[in-house]
């Protein structure tokens, strides 16, 4: 599986650091944030063909997806039209225009939106509680495919093991470098 080449790297930390400058990412190492969604894109089976990044902020993990993954095709999704416009700027800036797209809306109202569209996998990084989580992106995969959620350190994933999640048709699989691997039966 692929990574980041040294360029591709300086290039989103770079991009990273404008969103982080203004706000729109919290102020942690970004480098250590690239290497964790890096660690998602390279849980997305080969099989995938496109991705939808919820609650994109900032960009993570979806532009490192993007930029690992070249193969996929996705959606960068926020309802906050600024952090979009910041996406728009970024996906421009980073050479992922035609295969990338952002989105302002909220997630509530995607099958409204991409009727009958569903993603082979969704990623989000703090986007909601996992009920909520769960509830929204389950319909918004198709069948098989998976949820990968940055989860907090030290987590093992229980916060997943709930009949709310199993009654939202996903079903926790592992946790891996910190990330919550859920798929949609």
């Amino acid at each position: 599986m692929s990574s980041l080449d040294p360029v591709q790297r300086h290039r989103v930390i770079d991009a990273l650091g404008e969103a982080q400058r203004i706000g729109m990412l919290g102020p942690g190492n970004l480098g250590s944030a690239v290497d964790q969604a890096e660690a998602s894109a390279r849980l997305i089976p080969d099989t995938a063909t496109s991705f939808v990044d919820l609650g994109a902020g900032g960009g993570l993990p979806g532009l490192v997806v993007a930029l690992v993954r070249p193969e996929l095709s996705g959606h960068l999704v926020d309802r906050r039209g600024k952090r979009v416009d910041l996406l728009v700027r970024l996906i421009g800036r980073l050479g992922l225009a035609g295969r990338i797209q952002a989105v302002e809306a909220d997630v509530i109202d995607l099958p409204r939106r991409f009727p009958g569209v569903t993603w082979s996998v969704a990623t989000s990084r703090g986007f909601g509680s996992p009920r909520y989580t769960a509830q929204h992106a389950a319909p918004l995969l198709a069948s098989g495919g998976l949820l990968l959620v940055t989860e907090p350190p030290a987590s093992t994933g229980e916060r997943w093991n709930s009949p709310d999640i199993r009654s939202s048709g996903l079903s926790l699989v592992t946790v891996a470098n910190g990330i919550a691997v859920l798929t949609r039966s």
